[in-house]
This record gives C-alpha cells, structure tokens and sequence, in this order.
C-alpha cells in the first residue's frame, strides 16, 4: 500500500514540476552570428533548463530595437544598447526598463574604412563620407564621438544607408566610411574579399567615448513578479559566456545549427574578436561577468548629456540593478 501511495505521489508530481519550467522570450540584437554564441551554448548545455527556464530567442535587427521589444512585453529580455536605454529612460512616459547583466563592458562602437580613404584617425573624418544605418548603435553614439575629437561635423556627409548595403558600400567606394559593430563590420568586409591589412578600425572607446555596451535588459513587470526566473537566466547567461570563453570552436558549433548558411571560420573569428575586446576587459577580469562599475555609469550619463538634452536625466541605479547577479565567485573568468 505504501508503495502504491509513493508511485501515486510520484506522477502527480512529475506533472506539475514540468508546469513550473518558466517560459521566458529573449531578443537577440542581431541575427545568429559569432557573438550571439554564449546564449545557444546555454541552451544546448542545459544552464537555462537547470534554472527551471524553457528559453527561446528571436533574432533582431539593431541593438536600439529590443529596448522597445521588451518594454512592449512581447519579451521578457533582450540584448540592446544600454546608451540607448538611458536615453530611452529620459521619458518618464517610458516603462522603467532596467539593464540586469552587462555584457559588452567594452561597447562594438567603432568607425570602419579602406586604407585607400587616408583615414586613420577622426579628424581625417572631415571632408569625407560617412555611411550610417539610422538604427545602428555606433551611429547614436557619432555626436560623442565627434565632439569628444573635435570634428567638425558640417565637413562630414552624412548617408542614412541600410544595414544590408553598408559593407558592400564601403568596399565599392561609395562611402569613404561606416559606423558599425566592428567585429561585424570587420568580417563582413573580409568575407566579402576585402584583404585584413586593408580595413582600418577606429574604436569609439578609444578615443574619448567613454560609455558601456550593450546588455541585457529587462521588462519592470518580469523584474518584479519573477525575480527567481531572471536571476535564473541571468545566471544561466553568464555559464554560456564563461563555457563559450573556455571552448569557442564548440560554441560555434551550436550557433551554426542556428544559421548552417554561415560560414564556421567567419562565424568562429568573429566571435574570438569579441570575447578579447568586447566581452572580456580589466575591468571584467577584475569585478567579474555582469557587472558594471556605478561611477563609470554616471559618467557615461553625463557624457551623453553633452551631446542629447535630458528633460527627465536618469540616475545610474534608473538604469542597471545588480539584485539579479549571482556572487562573484560564480562570475569569475579564467
């Protein structure tokens, strides 16, 4: 009788633990290329599933777009710019979206060109013709750039151009250079059969734009009524990024299930160049995956104010809560 009470138990209770799996809707920035690999790996490695998380992504079109994915709550989180969640945050009309998780401590922002344009630093910007995808984050983040280099803004042309075109126009000459994602923007060119010696990046961080990169955010009524589920995939996200640190050519074999029209050598570069420069930085080898540095926040809201008139001006904490990282010895890289 015992026995039979115990099985009883038993599938009645399978059941419902299936039912408590949260499901939560990611929306990725982009398509499924190199640095979109650390969230298939998690998937594929069961980190979401240990959370108790049935996770599905959905690929993008601009690191702005998924601020107002999730804010819509079509999405519980996505991978957005968090330059452009502060100036989103401006708006009190505007849900209070939070950043939960840095991931890009040192942002994508970068201006790309030829060798034949002579452009090497930004002044040589002056004169010539840049192309820009209105949606692009490298592109928010020109008005910085040029003030921070002192360029003179009305000896650059600007050409509102499509993220489809923008390499290819580069490289036929029609443009002298292009805002992007440098690791994007650079592969691209490569692929296409412009030689590596010949694509010259000019990193925004590099030359005064001192602001963070893109992050995961999340919807306020997710934050506030599931924080064990987001506090799950935030942890579930950082054991993708560290096993993806630790094995990249395995994590891109994840990711090219996702996109088997992608080459695996192009897909496997891009992603190394952004673990080394973007995911990875000193700042992260010191504080750990996630994190952000609150006074280095504050500066980069104020940075943005010099360019973009607050009316509302967030403060750091409007921004990004660190309630839903896991400790710092579970966010160390090696």
């Amino acid at each position: 009788m015992k026995l039979f009470l115990l099985l009883v138990a038993l599938c009645t209770a399978l059941p419902a633990a299936a039912q408590k799996e949260t499901p939560i809707r990611f929306a990725m920035d982009w398509r499924y290329e190199g640095p979109a690999a650390p969230y298939v790996v998690a998937i594929d490695k069961g980190f979401y599933k240990a959370e108790g998380l049935n996770v599905t992504i959905d690929t993008g079109s601009s690191s702005v777009e998924g601020i107002n994915r999730v804010a819509s709550g079509a999405y519980e989180v996505g991978f957005a710019d968090i330059n452009s969640l502060i100036k989103f945050r401006d708006d009190p009309r505007n849900l209070p979206v939070k950043a939960v998780m840095m991931v890009y401590d040192t942002p994508a922002f970068s201006i790309v060109a030829l060798k034949k344009s002579g452009i090497k630093v930004p002044k040589d910007l002056e004169g010539k013709i840049l192309g820009a995808p209105a949606a692009d984050g490298a592109w928010a983040q020109w008005p910085i750039f040029a003030q921070a280099n002192k360029i003179d803004t009305s000896k650059v042309k600007i050409e509102n151009i499509g993220f489809p075109v923008r390499e290819p126009m580069l490289a036929q000459g029609k443009v002298d250079a292009i805002t992007g994602f440098w690791f994007s923007s650079f592969m691209n060119l490569k692929a296409s059969g412009v030689p590596h010696d010949d694509i010259v990046v000019i990193m925004m961080r590099d030359f005064g734009v001192d602001l963070y990169g893109n992050a995961v955010v999340a919807n306020p009524d997710f934050m506030r009524f599931n924080p064990k589920a987001l506090a799950g995939f935030v942890k579930g996200t950082i054991k993708g990024i560290q096993e993806t640190l630790k094995n990249p050519e395995a994590a891109i074999d994840s990711l090219m299930k996702r996109n088997p029209i992608a080459k695996r050598e192009i897909e496997l570069e891009r992603l190394k160049m952004s673990l080394e420069r973007n995911f990875v930085s000193p700042d992260v080898v010191k504080n750990g995956l996630g994190a952000v540095d609150p006074k280095r926040l504050e500066r980069s809201i104020e940075q943005i104010g010099m360019t973009f008139k607050y009316t509302n001006k967030p403060k750091g904490s409007d921004i990004f809560t660190a309630q839903f990282l896991p400790p710092r010895a579970e966010r160390g890289i090696k």
